[in-house]
This record gives structure tokens, C-alpha cells and sequence, in this order.
């Protein structure tokens, strides 16, 4: 079983690579055409909302409704049944998201007066940034058909999953950079208002990815006509499960709020610091925490057991479980430790250019390192919270995420004295509660617990990675010979240290005797 996820495992990490990488550089497209003026204020608004939308909604909180449901109907047998199931899904999803959209695409002026007061009293008044309400709303009315887009793409790419087709979901958010990079190469020269290319990019990005996912839908026998079916009892039983999983993805927003509020009163360049030092983490996270957490969630969902209507946890299950963990600690112990050391000349090569100064690096450096001392739990979070998803239990991780946010309140307070820094302390303290209370309840419940060989197996682990982190700090450059070096320099430098590292680490893995059955169940 190991090895298929583990396949999976790669395929999904380096679609999501390319999707990181592109993404940068749609970034440093959209910073060299717009800047930081109006233009973009206005742009960045008009995407603001679908976007929260979709990391509220499309990106986990119906995943992880819909695939344990998906999961049982499959695992009847009935192609039809499972086929009808997905119709009524469908049908019902779809156009309650397409009447979300076509009212906000109508009311598009109420919207941008809401979320842009400021511009809306200007416009009422005749002021000078009127325009910029009246140039939302337009921009409203383009982006906003994303959400209905990427609503019916985590559909699809959830249904995929579920059949081990991983990487059409994990490859389609790279058309959404490619669609804006290239509207804001090509057509936006063409037109006075470039940010409302960007907006047609946005569209064009979400209309791709839906595309895209149509022939491998087809293929899998998948590609049903929609059914509404509110009362339907398995799509009753995904709105049970999606309630509760939404507030859940919701925590995080809301700390991330907070976090934001906090630091607008601390000293300029706070949010920046803390903005750019979690862009930088997103890349392991995202590369090693969710895509081993997205292989693994429909196999759990498979070997999730009910019988004489108790819930009996299979070894399979616990064995997928311990083999996520496993690999979440393979890649994320040697990835904290190599951007701890490795944090300043990072963040030079990729940002320090026009006004990001050596100043910012050292700044945004500090509550990096205080971010990475939690990148495991980041990553574990993932992977735990996947044990309560796949057993249809939505409820647990959310009062656990409540927990966390408290608590994160708590730190914030106490973290104040070490300005932003302390906030990102505060960040990395909660996240690590949040990650214990997870396995503590997983624990308790009798569903997994850390075993011995995976105890061994992290403790050879740490011990090559301190030894690869030696390795970089001794031949990593002083940091002003990093400063005096030109971008290709830079970069040519952080290859042949991250090469090093990872050849390092794996000799050691190999001398502190790590086989290949470690990285089986």
C-alpha cells in the first residue's frame, strides 16, 4: 500500500512545486505591472473575496466531507449508485454556488460598499477615490464566476482522489498562474485598465481548471448530468459533515486576522516581515504537509470500518496513518532545520530587489526562524486531522482549532513586548497545542498511536538532519558575502547548498541504518 502512496506522494508534490514556482513569478508579474498603487488596491480587493471564499469552501472543508461519503458508496460496488450519487452532488453544489455568484455578479456595488466603505463614501461624496468603488465593482463582476469554477474543480478533483488520479487536482492550479501571467504579458498592454486584465485572467484561470478536469472525469465514467437533490440523504450527510469542517478551515483565517489587526499597530513593515517570511514556509508545507495529507485521506476513508454500528479501526488504518507521519518527519525535520540556516540568503534571492532591503531580510528573517520551529506541526495538523475527517468526524478538529485560537489570542497578548516576532511565536505555540491536541484525542480514542519503530525511525531522522545542518552552516557564505553577491550568484550558491544537504542527509539516513522497509506500512 505504502508504495502507491508514495507515488502519489511525488506526483502531487511536484505538481504543487510547479504551481509554487509559478505562482512567484505571477507575483513578480503582478508587482512589475500594477506596483502598489491604485491600481492595485483595486485589483487585489476585487480577488480578496472570491479568494477568501475559496480557501474557505473549495480548498478542504468539502474534500473533506465528500470523499468518506464518496468512499462508502464506492465501496458498495454500484457504478450506477455511486454515479447517481455524484449527479445529485453535483447538481446540488453546483447550482447552489451558481446562484451565490450571479447574485454577487448583480449586486456586485453592494458588495464592493460593504468591503470597501471607504471607496463607496468617496463616490457618495464626489471625492477623488470614487473611482476606485465604481472600478471594483466592475472587477466584481469578472472575478467572481471563479468561485463557481473552482467550487465544481474540488468536486471533480476530489472525485479523482478518491481513484488515485492525483495529479489532474494537484496540476490544475498551475493553469490559473499561467492564465494570469499571461494576461498580464500580453493583454494588459492593450488596455488602459491593466488590473482589469488581471481580473479577465482570473476568470480564464478558473475556466481552464474546470476544462482541464472534464475528459478525466469522462474517462473514470464520472461525468454525470447534474441532479438537484437537497433532501438527498448522502448529500444531507456531506452538509452535516461540511458545517462544522468549514468553521474549522475558518480558524486560520481568523488568526491570520488577528495576527494582521495586531501587527498594523507595531512598527512599519510588520505585516510585510511576517507576510514574506510565511510565503517562504508555504513551499515545504505545501510541497510535503498537503500533499502527503491529500494521498492519504481517501485511502483512510477506504479502511474506515463500521460494523453492528460501532466504529472498529482497522491496522490498515492505523498503518496509512503512521506511514503519513513517517514521511511528514522524512522531509519536514531536514526542511526546518535547512531554512532555519539558510533563512537570510533565501529570502535575498527571491525579494531583496527595489525597496525590499538587507534591512527587511534580517527583519522578516527573525519571525521566519520563529515560524519554522513549527513547521512540523504546520505540516502534522494536516496529517492528524485526517485520522477525524476520514471517520466522518468533523466536530472534534474544529473544537480543537477553537482551542488553538484562544490560545493563540493569549499568546498574542503575552508576545506583544516582542513585536511581530512575537506574533509569529505566538503563531508557531498554537499550532504546536493544536497538533498535540489532535493526536492527544487520536490517541485516546484507541484510532493511532506514534509507534516504536516510528519513535526509532524520527530519532535517526533528527540525527542526519543535524548532521546535514552542520554540513550548510559550515560551507553557507557570512551573510555580507551573501549581501555582495549578484542574484545569479545567489542562487547559483543555494543549489549547490541544498544539493549538498539532501545528498548529505541521505548518506546519513543510510549510515544511521534507514531501509526501505521504514518506508513501509
Amino acid at each position: 500500500m505504502s508504495k502507491p502512496l508514495l507515488k502519489s506522494g511525488i506526483i502531487v508534490s511536484s505538481m504543487t512545486l510547479l504551481s509554487r514556482v509559478l505562482g512567484l513569478i505571477r507575483d513578480v508579474v503582478i508587482a512589475n505591472l500594477l506596483g502598489a498603487g491604485a491600481a492595485a488596491d483595486i485589483f487585489l480587493f476585487a480577488n480578496r473575496i472570491p479568494n477568501f471564499l475559496r480557501r474557505l469552501f473549495a480548498e478542504g472543508a468539502f474534500s473533506q466531507a465528500f470523499i468518506p461519503v464518496l468512499a462508502e458508496y464506492r465501496k458498495e460496488g454500484d457504478l450506477s449508485q455511486t454515479q447517481e450519487f455524484v449527479a445529485k452532488v453535483n447538481g446540488t453544489l453546483g447550482g447552489l454556488v451558481a446562484i451565490v455568484t450571479v447574485v454577487a455578479m448583480v449586486g456586485s456595488p453592494v458588495i464592493a460598499a460593504i468591503f470597501g466603505t471607504g471607496w463607496f463614501m468617496d463616490w457618495l461624496n464626489d471625492g477623488a477615490n470614487g473611482y476606485k468603488y465604481e472600478q471594483a465593482s466592475l472587477l466584481l463582476k469578472i472575478t467572481f464566476p471563479y468561485l463557481w469554477f473552482i467550487t465544481l474543480v474540488a468536486l471533480s478533483g476530489a472525485i479523482l482522489n478518491t481513484l488515485g488520479k492525483f495529479g489532474v487536482m494537484a496540476f490544475s492550479p498551475v493553469l490559473l498562474n499561467i492564465a494570469m501571467i499571461a494576461t498580464a504579458l500580453f493583454l494588459a498592454p492593450r488596455m488602459e485598465s491593466p488590473d482589469l486584465a488581471l481580473a479577465i485572467g482570473i476568470f480564464l484561470g478558473g475556466l481552464l481548471q474546470f476544462l482541464f478536469q472534464i475528459p478525466f472525469l469522462k474517462q473514470a465514467k464520472m461525468l454525470v448530468k447534474p441532479k438537484w437533490a437537497w433532501h438527498d440523504p448522502g448529500v444531507k450527510k456531506i452538509r452535516t459533515l461540511m458545517i462544522p469542517a468549514l468553521f474549522g478551515v475558518s480558524v486560520s483565517q481568523i488568526n491570520l486576522l488577528l495576527d494582521t489587526f495586531i501587527a498594523s499597530f507595531l512598527m512599519t513593515g510588520s505585516i510585510s516581515w511576517l507576510y514574506y517570511s510565511d510565503r517562504l514556509l508555504e513551499f515545504p508545507l505545501g510541497l510535503f504537509g498537503i500533499a502527503i495529507s491529500t494521498v492519504i485521506l481517501p485511502t483512510l476513508a477506504r479502511h474506515h470500518v463500521h460494523k453492528q454500528g460501532n466504529e472498529v479501526v482497522s491496522q490498515e488504518f492505523r498503518n496509512t496513518m503512521d506511514w503519513g507521519v513517517r514521511m511528514i518527519l522524512l522531509l519536514g525535520i531536514p526542511a526546518a532545520i535547512g531554512i532555519a540556516i539558510l533563512a537570510q540568503p533565501m529570502l535575498m534571492a527571491l525579494f531583496m530587489r527595489g525597496s525590499f532591503l538587507l534591512s527587511d531580510v534580517i527583519a522578516a528573517s527573525y519571525s521566519l526562524w520563529a515560524f519554522t520551529s513549527a513547521l512540523l506541526s504546520y505540516m502534522l495538523i494536516k496529517i492528524l486531522a485526517n485520522g477525524y475527517y476520514a471517520r466522518q468526524n468533523t466536530k472534534t478538529p474544529v473544537r480543537y482549532g477553537i482551542i488553538a485560537m484562544v490560545s493563540n489570542m493569549g499568546f498574542n497578548l503575552l508576545a506583544i513586548p516582542f513585536g511581530y516576532v512575537g506574533l509569529a511565536i505566538a503563531s508557531a505555540m498554537s499550532s504546536t497545542l493544536n497538533a498535540y491536541l489532535l493526536y492527544h484525542g487520536l490517541a485516546k480514542a484507541g484510532v493511532y498511536r506514534l509507534s516504536k519503530t516510528t519513535l526509532i525511525f524520527a530519532l535517526r531522522l533528527l540525527a542526519s538532519a543535524l548532521g546535514m545542518g552542520a554540513f550548510l552552516f559550515y560551507y553557507s557564505p557570512t551573510l555580507n558575502t551573501w549581501a555582495a553577491m549578484g542574484l545569479f550568484s545567489r542562487i547559483h550558491w543555494l543549489i549547490w547548498l541544498i544539493c549538498g544537504a539532501g545528498l548529505v542527509y541521505f548518506i546519513l539516513l543510510a549510515l544511521f541504518g534507514v531501509r526501505k522497509q521504514h518506508f513501509r506500512h
